[in-house]
């Protein structure tokens, strides 16, 4: 599957994972709650084939995210087997040597005295017990990973109300789909449009007045659409500028590669809307939401008054039928 293919459900299934606030668990219970109600998966299929199916989709998953995020494993420590010291004979008669295990540094010690051709008898080393390691309390795991956030969020700003950053020489918010950056001229003129410089290309962006230095002029954080981007005047000395991101599924930390970072994780992400849907998911979700809206209600699904007007349409050509006992399943 192509990733166009891949990713022509990401708003939908966006919108589902946004309304399931118990995670990725109660995700998976409501797709597959669908297949156990409107499928036959579970029993229409030869015994264990859902769970191979299911394995084997996993599994083809695990290895694209592998081959997308490699990681590199350290290799496994081999431990030479050490070489047995010499027995010491005492007596006519031959001792069964005894098998125990010893440490390197007493592997070495053995070498060192076979080279030396020193004979001697090594005591069997005591068992050295393993004491488990003591889990980490709630409030030591709880700082552990404070420690690991404050680590990431080092040398980066706390983002802004609209979800972007507060600069010295200009502003910006952002959504998924687009970025709009508000600069001030700070110019004693009235600006109008011929004095205005803007220049957007796929990943570079310029910006600024004619006759002064560019306030904006470096390489973007990612690429836009050129053909959809555009500036306004505001106030007569201000200019807002709109950007149109390719990659809707992504939070930009900074408009140019040379402006501080803001730290994503503090984004605050509205909830998705229905009017940013295409038309055919946009009646999906539709639908969905419509029927669980009755059956919260105790009253007939979208299905359920499809069947309904299937069976009275055909009461009424057939009006010779008695179907008082008729069940609609």
């Amino acid at each position: 599957m192509s990733d166009t293919d891949e990713e022509r459900f990401d708003g939908l299934l966006l919108g589902l994972a946004q309304q399931h606030t118990g995670g990725i668990k109660d995700l998976l219970g409501t797709f597959f709650g669908f297949l156990r109600r409107k499928t036959d998966f579970f029993t229409g299929a030869e015994k264990g084939k859902a769970e191979k199916l299911v394995l084997d989709v996993l599994k083809e998953q695990q290895r694209l995210a592998k081959e997308a995020h490699p990681v590199d494993e350290p290799p496994a420590k081999v431990k030479a087997p050490p070489k047995p010291a010499k027995a010491s004979v005492t007596t006519n008669i031959k001792k069964e040597p005894e098998i125990c295990e010893i440490t390197d540094e007493e592997a070495e010690k053995i070498n060192h005295e076979e080279n030396g051709h020193v004979e001697t008898t090594l005591p069997t080393p005591a068992r050295q017990e393993q004491i488990p390691p003591v889990p980490e309390s709630k409030e030591e795991s709880e700082a552990t990973k404070s420690d690991e956030e404050d680590a990431d969020a080092k040398g980066k700003i706390k983002p802004n109300l609209g979800n972007g950053g507060d600069l010295p020489n200009y502003k910006w918010t952002q959504t998924l789909n687009d970025a709009e950056i508000r600069i001030p001229t700070n110019v004693a003129f009235t600006i109008r449009s011929k004095d205005v410089v803007f220049d957007a290309q796929s990943k570079h962006l310029k910006v600024g007045l004619k006759g002064h230095p560019p306030i904006i002029d470096g390489e973007l954080f990612n690429k836009i659409k050129p053909e959809d981007s555009f500036w306004t005047i505001e106030d007569k000395k201000n200019i807002v500028v709109h950007l149109e991101k390719q990659n809707r599924m992504e939070w930009w930390t900074r408009i140019v590669l040379t402006d501080p970072e803001i730290n994503t994780k503090k984004v605050q992400p509205e909830n998705s809307k229905l009017s940013d849907l295409d038309t055919e998911t946009r009646g999906m979700v539709e639908k969905m939401m419509y029927d669980q809206r009755q059956k919260e209600l105790g009253l007939p699904t979208s299905e359920d008054q499809k069947k309904q007007d299937i069976l009275k349409k055909f009461m009424e050509q057939h009006p010779e039928m008695d179907f008082s006992k008729a069940k609609i399943s």
